[in-house]
């Protein structure tokens, strides 16, 4: 392990005269490059959300939710989720931090996360890292 960090964001928005389904298939893909990539994916943190904008947001977030548990179930990868306050909490202090708090924690800590989801996903990571964060 390099100890390298690498981060970034991907759009699996279905494309013009793509089915709904395909956003799935390009997210199992995905997965899978990572871990080859990476030879080999250890465990999978993600932000659990449990409020929606409105009910496609719902239905998108649970074919994510149910595309990754199911890549991790047939890989053998442990996964877990995380609730958004306690990422917040973790990087900020606060559990009902904004967005711009969060970008600015994690560029405090030497990133440069070019939006909020990117520094999102940089939270989880240190939150992942740390000897109680998911070691449960």
């Amino acid at each position: 392990m390099s100890g390298q960090v690498v981060s970034g964001t991907h759009d699996f928005r279905p494309r013009r005269f793509e089915g709904g389904g395909m956003r799935y298939l390009r997210f199992t893909g995905w997965l899978t490059e990572l871990a080859t990539h990476a030879h080999g994916i250890q465990r999978v943190v993600f932000e659990e959300v449990r409020r929606h904008a409105g009910t496609d947001a719902a239905h998108i977030y649970g074919g994510f939710l149910a595309t990754l548990a199911s890549w991790c179930e047939e890989h053998e990868v442990p996964y877990e989720g995380v609730p958004v306050g306690t990422i917040k909490r973790h990087v900020t202090g606060k559990g009902n931090a904004s967005k711009q708090q969060v970008i600015a924690a994690i560029k405090a800590r030497g990133f440069n996360p070019v939006d909020d989801n990117e520094a999102d996903a940089l939270a989880i990571l240190l939150w992942a890292m740390e000897p109680w964060g998911g070691a449960r």
